[in-house]
């Protein structure tokens, strides 16, 4: 029979129990919940790698609105770097410009008839403020026409590898918003589409190629002609960045975007601890099913709080990593009959918690310095790249990248540990003979055993 000490202590037991248990339950609940992002369509991925973490309807083709912009960004980025365009020289405002820039209800930084406008101011008030008209001023510096630069816009978009888009302007805008000066070729009705999947893949290649985009998306906000009557307060509207009403730790960049058609969308880059995430939702929505400012960042928030806390960057294999069983490999032609080979760079990777033991290492040797019978041929210099070392995952999820090609992107090269060189005419003569003693030996042998 239990005293009454006791049963106080079994009390009291229980409920710390209780206590310690609960709230475990509930993290491990939160973790596994699956990741519900409202929005027509969603992806979030690896800036490093091009890896999918996250998708939803990617390949569907939607409006992307001032998302748009980020081509406008590349492709004036690349004149720039090509020395094509200055980023001092002045631009005065065609008539086109000149009335768009005047429609306080489009997101604009007014512009004078006969001002003169460096590229760095239209660049910033395109890139802080998604200021409409200086984004096909833009175009205009570029290509000569907004037309001109639709086609080069379509041209680049082919060249990056990105499928399932279509630009008619430079802007985003819907064209029935150009005062009727909508690109010549495209009709009033005509509005610029992405997938999620190729929004990301311009994302993607921007940060690439032009990693300096960041430093003007990053501006929270700035005066345009500062000092002049003209001034006028700039905001970001991405308003993820750090200090603004949504902010979000590691958030550098990059676009939104909304237009009727298009809906409320985002394109976004946060970086943490050496990781950095690519995300993108379109037509982002509340808990209501409507279309708002605050769902895209809100949702945003969502794939990145996901990427962050249920991944982060491994080294799955070091440098000079040696496979079991594979660390050799049979030479022909040289002074040794076989070298050894090992990674010449640690393999390190995004990896999905408790999933590590899911990769496993593959070699993958250059046919091209290969006999047929699977042999290095000699002479071989150390460190010579002989192939790669890649990844099988045995994940649930399938390894899915942008783009096929990106697999590239977690392979590390295959060297020789050792110099090996050619050995002379007198040394493959001597093993040529004994090559054929011990054929002749074999073949002997297996008449006599043939014969008993």
């Amino acid at each position: 029979m239990k005293t009454k000490k006791q049963t106080w202590f079994f009390w009291l037991l229980s409920i710390c129990l209780c206590l310690t248990v609960w709230p475990f339950q509930r993290t491990v609940q939160a973790e596994s919940a699956p990741l519900d992002i409202r929005a027509d369509a969603a992806i979030l991925v690896d800036a490093q790698t091009g890896r999918i973490l996250y998708k939803k309807n990617i390949d569907t083709v939607l409006g992307i609105a001032s998302m748009t912009k980020m081509m406008t960004e590349y492709l004036l980025l690349d004149a720039i770097k090509a020395k094509r365009v200055k980023w001092d020289q002045t631009y005065t405002p065609s008539e086109y410009v000149y009335r768009l820039s005047q429609d306080r209800a489009l997101s604009n930084v007014p512009l004078r008839k006969d001002g003169k406008y460096t590229v760095r101011e239209l660049y910033e008030a395109m890139a802080i403020y998604s200021a409409n008209a200086a984004t096909v001023a833009i175009a205009e510096v570029i290509a000569g026409s907004e037309k001109n630069f639709v086609t080069m816009m379509n041209k680049k978009a082919k060249q990056l590898g990105l499928k399932d888009y279509k630009f008619v302007n430079a802007t985003g805008l819907s064209n029935q918003d150009l005062k009727g000066f909508h690109p010549e070729g495209t009709n009033t009705d005509e509005e610029n589409v992405m997938s999620a999947r190729a929004m990301a893949m311009l994302a993607y290649r921007l940060l690439k190629d032009h990693p300096e985009v960041l430093e003007t998306a990053s501006i929270p906000r700035k005066i345009f002609r500062e000092g002049t009557e003209d001034e006028i307060r700039m905001d970001n509207w991405n308003w993820m960045l750090p200090g603004l009403v949504y902010g979000y730790e590691g958030v550098d960049g990059l676009k939104t975007g909304y237009t009727e058609f298009a809906g409320n969308c985002f394109t976004g880059t946060a970086k943490r601890n050496g990781v950095r995430l690519i995300s993108v939702v379109m037509n982002a929505k509340d808990a209501s099913g409507k279309t708002t400012k605050e769902a895209r960042f809100q949702e945003t928030a969502k794939l990145f709080d996901y990427g962050f806390h249920q991944y982060s960057l491994q080294t799955l294999y070091p440098k000079g990593y040696e496979l079991k069983g594979k660390s050799t490999v049979p030479v022909v032609k040289g002074k040794e009959k076989e070298v050894r080979v090992a990674t010449a760079k640690k393999l390190t990777l995004l990896v999905k918690n408790g999933e590590e033991k899911q990769y496993k290492p593959v070699y993958v040797f250059d046919k091209k310095k290969m006999t047929k019978e699977g042999k290095l041929l000699a002479p071989l210099k150390k460190g010579e790249t002989v192939g790669y070392m890649t990844l099988d995952y045995k994940g649930d999820d399938s390894l899915a990248f942008l783009s096929p090609d990106m697999e590239k992107n977690i392979r590390v090269p295959l060297v020789t540990t050792v110099e090996v060189e050619k050995a002379n005419w007198f040394v493959l003569s001597m093993r040529a003979i004994g090559g054929l003693f011990v054929d002749l030996w074999t073949s002997a042998a297996k008449t006599v055993k043939s014969w008993l």
